[in-house]
């Protein structure tokens, strides 16, 4: 028997239970207020969104710091720099994160997790390099975020991403604005580290550890607090702050630090220990380190601070000892050996003068050394300036090498050149029993490489004999059999002669009068003997280097001479060191006492000699009284700079700068270049010269010298007609960083 329900007949159920429904559905719409709507997206974005998302950063965040390899030579960044590259391993991940994040702002607008979302977002789109729609969205979060502690986290990460795309105005902006405002301790944290970065990249130094000594105390014991650390030491270091810098390298082994972490970290210390101390030995200061086995891959870099030290203490040829043995002890990790290169060039050039050397060490560092490093630029531009200054002193050596042996009688000329080739083929026979020796350590090495457990792409090539063996046919299909010897690419090939006066053996350039330098390579040079034609015919070769006419003497006295003074040059303008461009100019005019330079060398000896500049000058004056270098003394009230020559003069020696530039030389324009803006200034045209300058400093010391010139100018020349041309150029290069930023 049916009961019917009383209270509500049949016919109004459908009607009830379609008002039931509606009313939870609107009741729980993302739009609403109410606290049953509020409650359930808060609850749904939290557990189905945010959360999946956070954790997901969260992963990608461990795998970039698993992944990322540091470079403990170079100085830390604070904090890791965002690279896209490095993002691609982790895309998938961050995919997701934007994918999660995204549904909260999409279906719980009226959740406490929007502003949560969006951060996470922003980071994610920063992190794959999508900067203007990550700057975008912070932007967002902070204009239109409902939580305060969240909006400073967006600023906070706002402030990050002006720092990766270098726009650092609008990062001390942000920066300003955060400072004024009641941050949690968190944010506190994080802010203070933004901070401190921002002033790292703008190598302000000691703004950074100031920030940084305040962070400190915030941070937690941890692998990632042991990493700054060592950036603050590696920062006092900079500044010459050695016992602030211990301080600081010592705190890293109490922070949980990671193994080479902390290698570094006390290998720096025992340095600066060792240079604070003059009584500790810097053996008996690395022994320990050196004898433990857990160090046998990390021997290179003890011998290199050893070395580091030495040379600190003036020891340098203990120090370059102790670089040589970083160099022999690299195993398969070679990332030092660029590094070990670059001090040891440094030495050369800065310590010990010896530029033909630094010259070698800086062309192994530069190419060995990552494309990223800072070092690389300047590098490169001294590498510059020492391949025209190697290549001025080779000519001068070989040039004098020749012409001694020119003088020689011709019977002993000719013992002297059979010499020269019984030498060479002696030379040979010692570099192959030396390459079969190093063959056999080879093999004996491949024998190790089955015992390999690591990474097989980490494995050293050469400790693999099948490697070896691929690269020597790889080698013989590309260049044939070629001997072991130096120079062995070249197709146009040279002739060693050894003088008697400086034992030293001479590259002679082969000169297209001369005929090429006869080859005879591997066992036919071993078989060659003195009645063989052979034999005759490379030593005619040799001969044929040798200025025996008149004609051939000219030539070679003119090399001489243009290297002289090419090399004065040099010294004067390029490496700075007047004392030696006075001794080569006065060289010059001993040697060539009749040179078409000696008006120049005079002036320039004018400029550069301290103690007698006005005997220089004197010497202009009288012998050369028409000359453009004495019109240039003159122009302060001589008769010739009232005539209004000086005018025509500044004009004829800067379309010969121009010429030097639009030919791609820009050594010797730039060195002319300054050398014309002392002696025409006050001219008309100095600001022609002040704009030519500064492109020639955009070609070798890159875009920031530019770009510095490029604003002295306004300054130091505002009403110039060439302004609104270098305003423009500015505002162009301004606009263009800004779309690159963006």
């Amino acid at each position: 028997m049916k009961i019917r329900n009383r209270l509500f007949p049949s016919q109004y159920y459908l009607p009830l239970v379609i008002f039931g429904v509606s009313a939870l559905f609107f009741g729980c719409s993302q739009y609403s207020t109410s606290g049953l709507s509020v409650g359930y997206h808060n609850l749904t974005a939290k557990y189905n969104a945010y959360v999946i998302a956070r954790d997901k950063m969260k992963e990608a965040d461990i795998a970039l710091k698993k992944n990322r390899k540091e470079n403990y030579n170079q100085l830390l960044p604070i904090l890791y720099p965002l690279d896209s590259m490095e993002a691609k391993s982790v895309d998938a991940l961050l995919q997701d994160v934007i994918k999660k994040g995204s549904l909260i702002p999409d279906r719980h607008q009226n959740s406490r997790w929007v502003d949560n979302a969006l951060v996470l977002i922003g980071r994610a789109r920063l992190y794959k390099g999508q900067f203007t729609d990550g700057i975008e969205t912070l932007r967002y979060v902070n204009a239109k975020g409902k939580d305060d502690d969240d909006k400073h986290e967006g600023l906070i990460w706002l402030m990050r991403a002006y720092v990766e795309t270098k726009d650092y105005n609008s990062a001390l902006s942000v920066a300003e604005h955060l400072r004024s405002l009641p941050l949690n301790e968190n944010n506190t944290r994080d802010f203070y580290l933004v901070k401190a970065y921002l002033h790292q990249q703008k190598q302000e130094i000691p703004l950074a550890l100031g920030i940084l000594e305040e962070t400190f105390p915030l941070l937690s014991k941890n692998e990632e607090t042991a990493r700054i650390h060592y950036a603050a030491a590696q920062m006092y270091d900079l500044i010459e702050k050695p016992l602030a810098a211990n301080i600081h390298y010592k705190a890293v082994s109490k922070n949980r630090p990671s193994y080479d972490l902390e290698f570094f970290a006390k290998m720096n210390s025992l340095q600066n220990e060792a240079l604070t101390n003059s009584s500790i030995s810097t053996e008996d200061g690395f022994k320990k380190l050196l004898n433990d086995r857990k160090n046998n891959d990390l021997i290179d870099r003890l011998y290199y601070s050893m070395g580091v030290i030495e040379t600190r203490k003036k020891n340098y040829k203990k120090g370059l000892e102790f670089f040589g043995k970083s160099v022999r002890e690299t195993t398969t990790n070679t990332t030092q050996v660029p590094f070990t290169y670059l001090e040891m060039a440094k030495v050369y050039y800065d310590k010990l003068q010896n530029y033909e050397l630094a010259k070698a060490y800086f062309d192994s560092a530069l190419v060995l050394l990552p494309v990223a490093s800072p070092q690389r630029q300047k590098v490169a531009e001294r590498k510059e300036v020492l391949d025209e200054f190697v290549k001025h002193i080779t000519t001068i050596r070989t040039e004098d090498s020749l012409q001694r042996l020119s003088q020689m009688n011709p019977a002993t000329l000719d013992k002297y050149l059979d010499k020269v080739i019984e030498d060479e083929i002696a030379e040979y026979k010692r570099k192959v029993k030396e390459a079969e020796i190093l063959v056999s350590q080879a093999q004996s090495l491949s024998a190790n490489a089955s015992n390999f457990d690591g990474n097989p792409a980490e494995r050293f090539p050469l400790y693999d004999l099948t490697l070896v063996n691929t690269g020597k046919v790889e080698f013989r299909q590309r260049w044939g059999n070629r001997t072991l010897e130096d120079d062995w690419r070249r197709s146009a090939k040279i002739a060693t002669l050894m003088t008697p006066a400086d034992n030293n053996i001479t590259a002679v350039p082969t000169t297209p009068g001369q005929g090429a330098t006869i080859q005879i390579a591997g066992d036919d040079l071993v078989k060659l003997t003195k009645d063989s034609p052979e034999w005759k015919a490379k030593k005619d070769a040799l001969y044929r280097n040798i200025p025996l006419k008149k004609q051939e003497l000219d030539a070679s006295n003119q090399r001489l001479e243009d290297a002289h003074y090419k090399l004065g040059k040099i010294y004067k303008f390029s490496l700075e060191e007047p004392d030696n461009a006075v001794k080569t100019f006065e060289t010059t005019l001993s040697r060539f006492p009749n040179t078409n330079y000696k008006p120049e060398i005079y002036y320039l000896l004018f400029l550069t000699s301290a103690k007698n500049s006005q005997s220089w000058k004197d010497k202009l004056l009288a012998e050369f009284p028409n000359s453009s270098f004495t019109r240039l003394l003159t122009k302060n009230g001589g008769a010739v700079a009232a005539s209004g020559n000086i005018e025509l003069e500044a004009m004829k020696d800067y379309e010969k700068i121009l010429t030097l530039y639009q030919s791609n030389n820009f050594s010797e324009a730039y060195a002319q270049l300054e050398m014309a803006m002392v002696t025409y200034s006050g001219s008309k045209i100095e600001d022609k010269y002040a704009l030519l300058r500064i492109y020639l400093l955009g070609k070798l010391q890159g875009k920031e010298a530019y770009l510095k010139a490029l604003n002295s100018f306004v300054k130091d020349y505002p009403s110039s007609a060439l302004l609104p041309r270098v305003r423009e150029v500015l505002e162009s290069q301004q606009s263009t960083s800004s779309k690159k930023n963006g």
